[in-house]
């Protein structure tokens, strides 16, 4: 059953027919771009396999908030008022606002949250309380460096586009610029704070960057686009921190299988389903790291990938 509230869309999965659900589980997200929908169905199968499935014995809720951080507050207090057994929020800015509404009262299972601490969800990750864990998918900024190395030796300035009211993305931009000397870079820094000026980010860095990078950003992710057609244009390499973005232009990228990250999450629900406490569950990191590449891309943005890089990449695009 598909609603629209306001800007928001709400998506119930169900079997059709009224039946009882034994569990409620609901989940939201800041925006829908490949990464965080992929953590939404890796939940719900994740879920499915632990014996909870969505329409059986579980109602399954979801609703994204389109990039608007007052939807997202909208719909965590309208999940509070409706008292679901978990909250399921994918991405910072609906965590911090599920966190907030929920005061302790419902369980909160946050997810793709890249600093649960620095974001005032939990204040410590072995022993989170407050009713809330999740799992964090901080990026392996060094490896990130290090493939942009690898590509482009002779670089010297990497621009980053984030969206500076992102508290995920300025911790992640933070980590970039500790890391970036030791692997010979200068960052340029491009702000957009909505996906509609997330071009002329891109833009502003041209002639002044050698490559581009794009963290684990809902705003510029979900815009993703725009940016690639920059790159393109102006022959400018651009890498992202999430692996989803590669078959959407990037050049590559090593990153976490966000289907997987959803997977994760969805054990620590059930454990909450099955008895245990949130605030009981210590936080845990995302597993395993892919490196995708795209061939086509990189020769659209003048950049011939090395077949020893081709050749040990989890996924190629075609």
């Amino acid at each position: 059953m598909l609603r629209m509230l306001a800007a928001v869309t709400a998506l119930t999965l169900s079997a059709g027919a009224v039946m009882a659900q034994d569990v409620t589980v609901a989940v939201t997200s800041i925006v829908e771009h490949p990464a965080l929908d992929a953590v939404r169905d890796g939940v719900r199968d994740g879920l499915a396999e632990r014996g909870f499935t969505a329409g059986e014995n579980m109602a399954f809720e979801f609703q994204t908030a389109q990039g608007n951080p007052a939807t997202a507050a909208q719909i965590a207090r309208q999940y509070v008022g409706e008292s679901p057994d978990v909250i399921v929020p994918i991405s910072t800015p609906s965590a911090q606002a599920v966190v907030s509404a929920a005061g302790g009262s419902i369980p909160v299972v946050f997810s793709a949250v890249t600093d649960p601490v620095g974001a005032q969800l939990v204040s410590d990750l072995t022993g989170p309380g407050g009713n809330v864990t999740g799992v964090s998918d901080l990026s392996p900024i060094s490896d990130h460096l290090a493939l942009v190395r690898e590509i482009l030796p002779e670089a010297r300035r990497l621009g980053v586009i984030f969206n500076s009211g992102e508290a995920n993305s300025v911790a992640l931009v933070e980590k970039l610029k500790e890391f970036a000397p030791g692997a010979g870079f200068e960052v340029v820094e491009a702000t957009a704070t909505r996906s509609s000026e997330v071009q002329q980010a891109a833009l502003s860095l041209t002639g002044k960057v050698d490559a581009i990078y794009v963290p684990t950003d809902n705003t510029v992710i979900s815009a993703l686009e725009a940016a690639v057609q920059v790159a393109q244009q102006n022959r400018i390499p651009l890498f992202t921190a999430d692996t989803d973005s590669v078959r959407r232009g990037a050049i590559a990228a090593v990153g976490f299988n966000y289907y997987d990250v959803g997977r994760q999450t969805a054990e620590l629900v059930a454990r909450i389903l099955e008895g245990e406490t949130a605030g009981d569950i210590p936080v845990v990191l995302a597993e395993g790291t892919n490196l995708v590449v795209n061939p086509a891309a990189a020769e659209a943005m003048g950049v011939e990938l090395s077949p020893g890089l081709v050749a040990r990449a989890n996924e190629v695009i075609e």
